[in-house]
């Protein structure tokens, strides 16, 4: 009688569990996150994305072992407002206190959501977020705030990935939150010979790349006429990145939690220009190559080459391996309330500007329901914005005309149809300028920064 009754309990136990598994969902532990951040690397500066000479075999892997993102938008055209963004999940526009000197103020980061779920929370290589950085800001445990490799052979990163390495041995067993954000390749790029070795055989042939990408071409050549060399150089660089997202996955398979982490690769922005020769920047401003595919523009301007980037997301079993999503429209506003719903947490902060595309990173389409803004942390500035498959760029102070293009048709941005459609001009620059109503009517900076 005792045995039948104790197969009972067993059986409505077991039954109980496979009926009722959301009771349980949160007993499992939340997966540990690792933000990979590259600095003024173009939208296809990597294999991956189409570079014909890039070197990039671990984030390739990556690719393949995961999903690339096509449509994919940072919140700033420089450093401070792009880093803004993803913290907060507000556009930095929003911010009367340039954020790069004073600090988010009262605005809730994804850190400090992630540290209240019960995560541990690091935060290795490029800062820009204010003047504290010292531990425990933004519910950040650990800060590094790591600058150039004192080890030039092995690339100005190098030093920074090594710190966020040895945070994650120490909180293997999760769950983990951590930013490691690189200089890599922000100017000057001046790669030691032994990155640039492996490129000694390229032959820079012009007609490989895009026609947006002529222009550099001509300014590295009136630099010095050694295009090959200079490619070579800003090839280099992008390959120490590679070489240490590899180091870091590694670890990751080391200690046995790759199937727990997220790992996500991007950049900031786009590719930082070729500067004008001009004393104290000559020598390395030709080496400033990166790519923006089809594109036009680049850092520090709100056309496609400045603010969609690469994205490559991977979590095995939960995300898609091998695939490439060319629809969703996806940007680092989001990345607040993302990763916090992917994380468990229940309550997010009050009007945030972005929006939870979980959906899109597990496989699905998303249809995004809020428009993306871009407008610097100026009064006078141009602002812009995306709606469905719309670009519109506002004049500054009417002097220009008004910009439209229809991305999927026009991706590089090449042919203005504001006036073929008036209709469209009207409904998305009265939303436009109902959003730049909200902004601050002056700002305060401290200094320029990029």
């Amino acid at each position: 009688m005792k045995l039948r009754r104790l197969t009972f309990v067993f059986t409505a136990w077991f039954t109980l569990l496979s009926l009722c598994p959301s009771i349980f969902a949160d007993v499992k532990q939340p997966p540990n996150i690792v933000f990979l951040f590259a600095d003024d690397l173009g939208y296809a500066d990597l294999g991956c994305y189409g570079h014909p000479y890039a070197k990039t075999p671990a984030i390739d892997s990556l690719a393949e072992q995961g999903t690339i993102f096509t449509q994919f938008y940072v919140t700033g055209v420089t450093c401070s407002p792009s880093r803004t963004g993803a913290m907060t999940g507000i556009f930095p526009a929003r911010f009367p206190k340039y954020p790069a000197d004073f600090g988010f103020g009262d605005r809730v980061t994804v850190t400090e959501m992630l540290q209240q779920r019960g995560y541990k929370t690091g935060h290795f290589g490029k800062w820009h977020m204010g003047p504290r950085d010292k531990d425990g800001t933004y519910g950040i445990d650990k800060i590094e705030t790591i600058g150039k490799s004192n080890d030039a052979m092995l690339g100005r990163d190098d030093d920074l990935y090594t710190a966020a390495i040895q945070f994650i041995n120490e909180n293997k067993d999760g769950p983990f939150y951590v930013n490691v954000w690189g200089h890599a390749t922000h100017f000057p790029v001046n790669t030691p010979p032994n990155l640039v070795n492996p490129f000694q055989s390229m032959k820079l042939n012009r007609n490989d790349f895009s026609p947006t990408m002529q222009k550099k071409f001509n300014q590295s050549f009136g630099i010095d006429e050694n295009l090959d060399e200079s490619m070579r150089q800003y090839l280099g660089d992008v390959y120490q990145i590679d070489l240490n997202v590899g180091r870091l996955l590694k670890a990751l398979d080391d200690l046995e939690i790759a199937n727990n982490t997220i790992v996500v690769f991007s950049s900031d922005h786009g590719p930082a220009p070729v500067k004008l020769p001009s004393k104290g920047i000559r020598e390395y401003s030709k080496n400033m190559l990166g790519y923006a595919g089809p594109f036009r523009g680049g850092k520090h301007t709100q056309l496609e080459g400045g603010v969609r980037v690469p994205f490559i997301i991977r979590w095995p079993g939960h995300v898609t391996a091998g695939r490439i999503d060319t629809q969703s429209v996806g940007s680092f506003i989001d990345w607040l309330p993302t990763v916090c719903s992917i994380a468990g947490v229940k309550q997010l902060p009050t009007e945030l500007d972005g929006e939870d595309i979980s959906n899109a990173w597990l496989g699905k389409t998303h249809q995004r329901q809020k428009a993306l803004y871009w407008k610097t942390s100026a009064t006078s500035s141009s602002p812009s914005m995306r709606v469905g498959n719309w670009k519109l760029h506002m004049p500054r102070n009417n002097r220009d005309n008004i910009q439209l293009y229809n991305l999927v048709n026009d991706p590089g941005e090449s042919q203005n149809v504001a006036n073929q459609h008036p209709e469209v001009i009207s409904h998305l620059r009265k939303q436009l300028r109902q959003w730049v109503g909200e902004l601050p009517t002056e700002y305060k900076k401290l200094k320029q920064r990029n």
